[in-house]
């Protein structure tokens, strides 16, 4: 685990662990302050509206959640033991951070938000951020958090309305081309004929197949674009920024909160028409389609026996909900479940004992996940890995990076997009094909300069 205090340049990164500053042995202690604030507003972006162009980060669904700038520190993993790294780092320096929280909610106080690589093979490093400022909402209540470090002078509070102030005017990318990434559509139904034998042939029961492309802007991307956009048009989703990777996904990985655990599971999908009475039609097949119900079963399934070990009480529906989002309609299940306090679990050690599910992975995990690194053919990065926030409490939530796209370092023209789907016995790759076309609208719209309709 590598700790940095500023933003890195890119470096050949090594697998040592450590949580202390570069060139010392002492801890990193942090010092954070949270104290309630006037509400900045009831829009669903008005969180996402104080965020300055570099470097934003953002967890917010519904108007509420918690957004950061400025970086304290940045702990980097890669490799099989990432989580665990990650996990003993932001330990270590929770255990000697002094807080003063005077509001006292999920996301006060220190937080670090968070994206991690889907497979312990991609070259991405996962990480951890710990920002400077934090602004929060839930409900009724903001509030403001400062974060400094045991040896910095003490920082005052900042006067939002001066950030805002000075804050660059959001840009809009302009016309932005598209094009295939790894492999073109073709190539990709191959490569879901050749899942589908896998599953024909007895070797899996399911499996998880992405494709990338890549967006070219006209102008630079402006990360706040994305993600106003995706805050007011996908309201029911979590929007997030965390280093490179931004988007708004429908999938809670796990939230725990005071010893409770939430986690809701997405498998199964079809397009929406945009006609309310062909899509209530719509709905009611994919809730009695057996290769959907298949898809839903395996991931369920997935999420209750990884939590299973951690946890005193679970509850899993007998059968899935549909979720209706703006672009496509999808089979949905909320498994809750209370933390065995014996097994001391956090957030954060909750995802990493789920990631990955059946719903971006495949069943059985272990050869889904060897599958996907054969058939593929392309590193899917942080796509589909966790991505959140956790405090010094251990709670936290974690979503599944879907529906997201990945900014390029070295052009900020470019954009890489990702889009998967389940793959059965019964699936058709044309059919998928399709999926993956309405699963890419989100961020399709969200770059685009009519950005207020979901699409």
């Amino acid at each position: 685990m590598k700790v940095m205090t500023t933003n890195p340049a890119p470096v050949d990164r090594a697998h040592e662990a450590h949580a202390t500053f570069p060139g010392t042995s002492e801890a990193l202690r942090l010092v954070a302050r949270t104290i309630a604030i006037a509400a900045r507003g009831e829009s669903p972006s008005a969180l996402i509206d104080l965020l300055p162009r570099t470097a934003p980060l953002a967890w917010v669904r519904r108007g509420e959640g918690i957004v950061g700038w400025g970086e304290v520190a940045r702990f980097e993993s890669t490799g099989a033991d990432r989580f665990d790294r990650a996990i003993d780092s932001w330990n270590q320096v929770r255990e000697h951070a002094i807080i003063r929280d005077e509001v006292g909610l999920p996301g006060t106080g220190p937080v670090a938000f968070g994206t991690f690589g889907f497979s312990e093979a991609t070259s991405r490093p996962s990480v951890l951020i710990v920002p400077r400022v934090v602004v929060g909402r839930r409900g009724d209540t903001w509030w403001l958090t400062t974060i400094t470090t045991s040896d910095e002078p003490f920082a005052s509070q900042p006067d939002l309305d001066d950030v805002v102030a000075g804050l660059e005017p959001v840009t809009s990318p302009g016309h932005v081309d598209y094009a295939p990434g790894s492999c073109s559509p073709g190539q990709w139904m191959d490569v879901v004929a050749h899942g589908i034998d896998l599953i024909k042939a007895g070797e899996l029961d399911k499996i998880v197949l992405a494709r990338d492309e890549i967006g070219t802007a006209a102008q630079p991307i402006d990360v706040r674009h994305l993600l106003g956009n995706l805050a007011r048009s996908y309201e029911n989703c979590w929007t997030f920024a965390v280093d490179t990777m931004v988007g708004a996904t429908p999938e809670l990985l796990v939230r725990t909160e005071r010893g409770l655990v939430t986690s809701r599971v997405l498998a199964g999908t079809i397009q929406r028409t945009g006609d309310d009475e062909t899509d209530t039609a719509r709905a009611a097949v994919l809730a009695h389609s057996s290769k959907d119900l298949e898809e839903h079963e395996y991931a369920v399934r997935s999420v209750a026996d990884a939590l299973r070990p951690y946890c005193s009480s679970l509850n899993v529906p007998e059968a899935p909900f549909v979720l209706h989002l703006p672009n496509v309609l999808h089979l949905a299940s909320d498994v809750a479940a209370v933390v065995d306090a014996a097994a001391g679990a956090t957030s954060l050690s909750l995802a990493k004992a789920l990631h990955p599910t059946a719903a971006v992975c495949g069943t059985p995990t272990r050869e889904a996940a060897q599958a996907i690194l054969t058939l593929e053919g392309m590193d899917r990065s942080r796509y589909a890995g966790p991505v959140g926030w956790l405090g010094a409490d251990g709670d936290g939530e974690w979503g599944i990076g879907l529906r997201s796209a990945e900014l390029m370092a070295s052009d900020p023209h470019s954009i890489r997009l990702f889009a998967g789907c389940g793959i059965v016995a019964a699936s058709d790759p044309a059919a998928e094909y399709a999926e993956t076309l309405a699963k890419l609208r989100p961020m399709h719209t969200a770059l685009a300069d009519n950005a207020h309709s979901a699409g």
